[in-house]
C-alpha cells in the first residue's frame, strides 16, 4: 500500500520518470529556435532581419526564462567570460518594443565568449542590418557542441563554435567562429569559402 501511495505522489508531482526533451522547436513569430534543454542552449536559430535602423531603446529589458522550458539563467553568465549572446539580435528587431522584447529570451541566448560577442560577431550583425537596407536578409545560426564542451557548474553547456549563414539577393555567405577570443574583429576572416 505504501508503494502505491508513493507512486501516486510521484506521478501527481510530475517527478516520476521525468524526462527532459531535447531539440524543442519553438516559434516566437519573429524567429524560430531549435532548443536543447540538455545543453540549456539554442542549437539553431533562424530569422529574417526586420529592421535595418530601428530606434527602440533596450534599457531596462532583461532576459526571461520561458515557462515549461529548462533554459540557462542569469547564474550561468555570472562571474565568467561568457556574455548573454543574442542569436537573433535585438537590434534586428527594434522597429517596435514588442518585437525587440521577444529577443530577450533565454531560448535566444548563447553562452558566447565576451570578446567574440562584442567584437567580430557584433560587426557581422551590423553587416546583416546594412544588407537589410536593400535586401531581404535571412539568417541561420547553428551552435556546435562536442564531448569536450565545457559544462558549467550551474548546469548550462558552453558551445564550442557558431556558424552563421546569411542569405540575401541570391547570395549565400557562411561564417564560422570558435567560441573564444577572436584573433581579429574583421568578420570576413571567418568567412568560409
Amino acid at each position: 500500500m505504501k508503494k502505491i501511495l508513493l507512486l501516486v505522489v510521484l506521478l501527481s508531482s510530475g517527478l516520476f520518470f521525468a524526462q527532459i526533451k531535447d531539440s524543442l522547436l519553438i516559434d516566437k513569430g519573429i524567429y524560430k529556435v531549435t532548443y536543447s534543454q540538455i545543453y540549456e542552449q539554442p542549437l539553431r536559430v533562424t530569422y529574417t532581419v526586420l529592421c535595418s535602423d530601428g530606434k527602440e531603446d533596450r534599457t531596462g529589458i532583461s532576459f526571461v526564462m520561458e515557462k515549461g522550458i529548462k533554459t540557462s539563467s542569469d547564474k550561468d553568465y555570472d562571474s565568467n567570460i561568457y556574455d548573454k549572446g543574442h542569436n537573433a539580435p535585438s537590434a534586428d528587431f527594434n522597429c517596435d518594443k514588442p518585437s525587440m522584447i521577444k529577443t530577450f529570451s533565454y531560448i535566444n541566448c548563447s553562452l558566447q565568449n565576451q570578446y567574440l560577442n562584442r567584437g567580430a560577431w557584433r560587426f557581422l550583425e551590423a553587416y546583416e542590418r546594412h544588407l537589410a537596407e536593400k535586401y531581404a536578409v535571412y539568417v541561420e545560426i547553428k551552435s556546435y557542441f562536442s564531448e569536450k564542451s565545457i559544462r558549467l557548474p550551474t548546469g548550462a553547456t558552453v558551445p564550442d563554435a557558431f556558424k552563421k549563414t546569411i542569405i540575401y539577393n541570391g547570395v549565400k555567405e557562411v561564417f564560422f567562429f570558435k567560441n573564444s577570443k577572436p584573433v581579429s574583429n574583421d568578420f570576413r576572416l571567418y568567412q568560409l569559402k
